[in-house]
């Protein structure tokens, strides 16, 4: 439809015969979509097409053997997903509207992503860290979370959190009469029935997931964080009593797993145990013992028992270097245009995940991350010659280093300014104080007793952050912030 309506107005001014056909058929499209789409919903009726499903197998990590180790992604009806779209932004409206999705969830909702997961988590740890207090993390792994969903439970979960009339009956025939196929190597499998579970891949699903683990943490004292099924939970483990808390934090966590039919792979979860002081405790999920890891891939990010970001540095420097490796092999005209626009798509995108979590500081790290950015530059036609300096101010590239104080203070003024869903007093302190010189939203800075709390976000940005001028300070968009940062060019 949008592809259409382009066309038809770049053609609109030649009057001609194309223009006018496009235009009919844009109108008409449009027409019959808005009168499907509200007798769909004026009778809560979703077509049969629209519940059928190409499962398409997206491997994950571990052995591609394994059937297990694969995510069935549903290639679902184009016109359905617009529809589910509008009752997703509607059903979203209402639950922002009364504050409905608890404050540990992440995924799915807006000004909330895995870097706000990660750094409120990571936050109370180094903080916690840094008093000398050992700390567990346990980290849940649903099994086959998505495809498991009980529907009639669902249901009774949406209507719960004030979703009904005709769009929860549109919901409950969405979910009913479900089928499905598997495509693989170009073959099509039998047609089945889905029994359980919101469809991966579809706009609606995520959301009803959301709703359906909503009340997973409630009554639970340690710290959770969510982001869709990741789940972990963390606590303070300087007693037996504190352990027996985190014991019945988990306990109670496992009894709703049973209730609700949303069981846990106990096999893939973990525990982390961090600080010098650390007793070891064992844990628990029924009768299977959880199993203690040294590091573990959290959203993406390595933490590590050390709580040092070394190991996440040279993973994603290896995984940079292998997509550079492609380019330099198949790229033969390797002009500095060409070779920017797939370093800063493909490349530099691998170095700068979540990094405001595990920026390094350690010289060693933050150098192999540099050679990247070296070696990219260096492959571009008539720049191998110059010093690394000197490309970069051919490129107009800044170097990774200072890159990663930008992302952070661009991160500082999301917090403070609202635009990501997180309160920001969990994080900082801003000085009370009437300041004659600087801007007026200078932060407190806590001193550190470790590196590792010393270098955390929260601790590192704030000098960076103080230095800034108000004009930076009072932008009023995102975008106005990155260019009025980008003008002040002492920033870092």
């Amino acid at each position: 439809m949008e592809s259409l309506k382009v066309q038809y107005n770049d053609l609109k001014s030649n009057d001609n015969n194309l223009a006018r056909n496009l235009g009919v058929v844009y109108f008409l499209w449009e027409k019959v979509v808005a009168e499907l789409f509200t007798l769909s919903l004026l009778y809560s009726k979703v077509p049969d097409d629209w519940k059928f499903a190409v499962v398409a197998p997206i491997f994950k990590k571990g052995s591609k053997t394994d059937p297990q180790n694969y995510r069935p992604i549903s290639l679902t009806s184009i016109v359905c997903k617009l529809l589910e779209s509008i009752i997703k932004d509607n059903v979203l409206t209402h639950l922002e509207k009364f504050d409905l999705i608890r404050d540990s969830q992440h995924g799915f909702t807006k000004g909330r992503s895995c870097l706000t997961n990660l750094l409120e988590f990571m936050e109370e740890v180094t903080s916690q860290l840094d008093e000398n207090n050992p700390v567990d993390i346990i980290y849940l792994d649903f099994a086959k979370a998505f495809d498991k969903v009980p529907h009639r439970r669902l249901i009774k979960k949406i209507k719960a959190h004030g979703v009904d009339g005709q769009v929860l009956k549109w919901i409950e025939d969405w979910l009913t009469g479900r089928s499905q196929s598997v495509g693989l190597n170009g073959s099509i499998s039998d047609i089945r029935p889905v029994l359980s579970g919101v469809p991966q891949g579809s706009v609606l699903g995520p959301l009803l997931f959301l709703l359906f683990i909503n009340d997973l943490d409630v009554n639970i004292i340690s710290k959770v964080a969510k982001f869709a099924d990741d789940t972990k939970l963390g606590r303070v483990v300087s007693s037996e009593a504190d352990c027996n808390g985190l014991k019945s934090d988990l306990e109670r966590i496992f009894q709703w797993s049973k209730d609700w039919q949303m069981l846990f792979n106990v096999d893939k979860c973990a525990v982390l145990h961090l600080g010098k002081n650390n007793k070891n405790f064992q844990y628990f999920m029924g009768a299977s013992e959880i199993v203690s890891v040294e590091k573990e891939k959290d959203l993406g990010v390595i933490i590590d028992k050390s709580a040092k970001s070394s190991e996440q540095c040279t993973i994603a420097a290896n995984s940079a270097n292998k997509i550079l490796g492609l380019i330099k092999r198949s790229i033969h005209f390797k002009n500095k245009d060409i070779v920017l626009r797939l370093y800063k798509a493909l490349v530099r995108p691998k170095l700068e995940y979540c990094i405001q979590v595990w920026s390094p500081y350690l010289r060693k790290d933050i150098d192999i991350l540099e050679r990247v950015q070296k070696r990219a530059t260096k492959m571009i036609n008539g720049l191998s010659k110059l010093s690394y300096p000197n490309r970069l101010r051919e490129c107009q590239l800044l170097p990774l280093e200072k890159r990663r104080v930008r992302g952070d203070l661009i991160e500082v003024f999301k917090l403070l300014k609202g635009f990501d869903k997180v309160d920001y007093n969990k994080f900082f302190k801003i000085n009370p104080r009437n300041i004659t010189r600087g801007h007026s939203l200078k932060l407190n800075k806590s001193r550190s007793r470790t590196d590792i709390r010393k270098n955390f976000f929260s601790q590192r940005v704030i000098n960076s952050w103080n230095k800034l001028p108000q004009n930076v300070i009072d932008a009023d968009s995102v975008n106005t912030f990155k260019n009025r940062l980008d003008d002040f060019e002492s920033y870092d």
